[in-house]
């Protein structure tokens, strides 16, 4: 069901609306304000849930799993720790975008609403942040033969701190006057009580910062293949070095691949969308897209943890010791970790386990 369309006088048009309904500003987007559960919405909401369970089991298991190795308190590892904290962030509030869309965003007033759009633009912010701030880190201690970057506590600490600062200004932009309530010819189809100028900022933003991390691990890709070939003309050449610089560039490729298909969809129809195109169907797929950007959520834990060979001992000793105390109710004592530390394949110091 959608609310009959009005057309607003010229008087209307200049005045603010912080005391409308939602319903007004979906009406005068012209986007259909759900009055009933549909079989549509319903598999929208489903998919969203099981996505966000996924991404806050996934990413707190890398926490866990941060916190209790040692060797994994290094500024990468920090980093990768409040990527998945932004991670977790952006599945709690794509969780509450769930629990108030459909028919119940009808109940929502301006502040709740501007609230639950500013949770998901702060967490998908943190996160596309926290990226650029691992891309650039592997980038310095690529090209300075580093295991670990030589950065501070006290520098990673103002770092995070700088990325969560500047994604809560992001988030909380429209509900501080980037709106378009009191300009109501200006606002967007896609997000009803955004301005079309601050969506267009806000996929120019990612896009920019998709672009620095392209430039970031091509040239990554670049000086490991370069470095690859040199070696290989040595005797001395290890095949196991080799093995990881393919695993390295492999990785290079899977994380611009799945930033791709992640957040491209999505960023293309916010401008779509920014710049008014009346002809492009942004309202068909904008769920869709959301969801797959959210998705991105569950493959940076893949990438960024899970292919990493000391990560993946240390979450096997996680799930044995919680199968342990599930069927003893006590602890069992892991088995005593050697090993040798090597380059991994996400290009930082890791090492070879055997539990």
């Amino acid at each position: 069901m959608s609310y009959p369309k009005t057309t607003l006088t010229p008087k209307e048009v200049e005045k603010c609306y912080y005391n409308a309904t939602i319903a007004f500003f979906y009406n005068n987007s012209k986007k259909e304000l759900a009055t009933a559960w549909t079989p549509y919405s319903i598999l929208v909401v489903t998919l969203g849930l099981m996505v966000s369970v996924i991404v806050i089991v996934a990413n707190v298991l890398v926490l866990i799993a941060i916190f209790k190795n040692r060797r994994f308190h290094f500024p990468i590892y920090y980093l990768l720790g409040n990527l998945a904290a932004a991670d977790i962030f952006a599945g709690i509030s794509y969780m509450y975008l769930m629990f108030h869309t459909g028919p119940r965003t009808n109940e929502l007033t301006v502040p709740t609403w501007l609230l639950r759009q500013g949770l998901i633009d702060t967490s998908l912010t943190a996160s596309v942040a926290n990226l650029l701030a691992i891309a650039a880190e592997r980038h310095q201690t690529i090209f300075t033969m580093q295991l670990h970057s030589k950065m501070s506590n006290r520098r990673v600490f103002i770092l995070i701190s700088c990325i969560w600062l500047s994604s809560i200004l992001m988030g909380s932009i429209p509900s501080m006057g980037w709106h378009c309530i009191c300009s109501i010819k200006t606002c967007s189809r896609m997000a009803p009580l955004y301005s079309r100028s601050y969506l267009i900022s806000w996929a120019v933003l990612n896009l920019t910062i998709f672009l620095i991390m392209v430039i970031f691990y091509g040239r990554i890709f670049i000086y490991v293949q370069k470095k690859t070939t040199r070696m290989s003309q040595h005797t001395t050449y290890q095949p196991k070095y080799k093995d990881t610089m393919v695993n390295l560039m492999k990785t290079v490729v899977i994380i611009l691949s799945a930033f791709v298909i992640c957040w491209t969809p999505g960023l293309i129809i916010l401008l779509l969308d920014g710049v008014g195109c009346i002809t492009c169907n942004v309202l068909d797929v904008e769920k869709f897209f959301l969801l797959l950007a959210e998705i991105n959520s569950v493959v940076n834990p893949i990438v960024y943890s899970y292919r990493d060979t000391e990560m993946r001992n240390t979450f096997r000793q996680i799930i044995c010791f919680w199968e342990q105390t599930s069927k003893y109710g006590k602890s069992v004592k892991s088995n005593t970790t050697v090993h040798r530390r090597i380059l991994s394949e996400n290009g930082h110091a890791a090492a070879d386990s055997t539990l």
